[in-house]
């Protein structure tokens, strides 16, 4: 039998909304995500995002590199077809300058796109280059796969790694993004970002990284 430190994983992500159920439908949409009978919560592949009712959105947007910032990536399957379907629904606004990115080598080859949904909360479109889909995410059928992680935007990153160590989480990857792919991705001029993976114990997705 698994112990409780072992099983425990980031088991819904939650986004605080002035109306839910619109929340609902633009996630069905833009998602193919389902929604909970009751409304409390979608699901995009297995993992969950649940919707908090809040009386209002809250204040201005922060950028990438507020300590305020923190998104929620989600894997696509075919990055052109994922932004071409997103393209098609309304009320989401952009973050990234110019549409989906491919970063180089050194920041994972990944294709990326950021933008924010109706509420203004920030998402990611994520597709892994074809030779290195991580096997959790390889053979799983349809366009819009799961919640990848959750990243936040820290102003310290062993001082936050070391925190999440005590809630049992490990570091699986370190990482250095910059560059002009960077830039245009995140809306900011000449970024340096420590991105650090950090893997639950349970090992299950989303897993959470630290932008710094």
């Amino acid at each position: 039998m698994k112990s409780p430190r072992t099983a425990l994983r980031i088991a819904a992500i939650r986004l605080l909304c002035p109306h839910p159920a619109a929340t609902a439908a633009f996630y069905a949409a833009a998602f193919s995500a389902s929604v909970a009978p009751d409304g409390s919560h979608v699901t995009i592949g297995t993992q969950k995002i649940e919707l908090a009712p809040a009386s209002e959105r809250g204040p201005e947007f922060a950028p990438s590199n507020a300590t305020e910032f923190q998104h929620c990536a989600l894997v696509v399957s075919d990055m052109e077809a994922a932004y071409a379907h997103l393209r098609g629904v309304p009320d989401w606004t952009p973050i990234s300058r110019a549409g989906p990115e491919r970063l180089p080598a050194s920041s994972g080859g990944v294709s990326a796109f950021k933008f924010r949904d109706p509420d203004g909360h920030p998402l990611e479109l994520l597709a892994f280059p074809p030779n290195a889909v991580p096997p959790v995410w390889r053979d799983r059928p349809g366009l819009f796969l799961g919640i990848d992680h959750t990243a936040i935007t820290v102003a310290d990153t062993e001082r936050a790694v070391a925190f999440y160590a005590g809630l049992g989480f490990s570091v699986a990857s370190r990482g250095l993004n910059r560059g002009p792919e960077q830039a245009r991705l995140d809306a900011l001029d000449d970024p340096v970002v420590e991105v650090t993976g950090l893997t639950p114990p349970g090992g299950v997705p989303p897993h959470l990284e630290l932008l710094c």
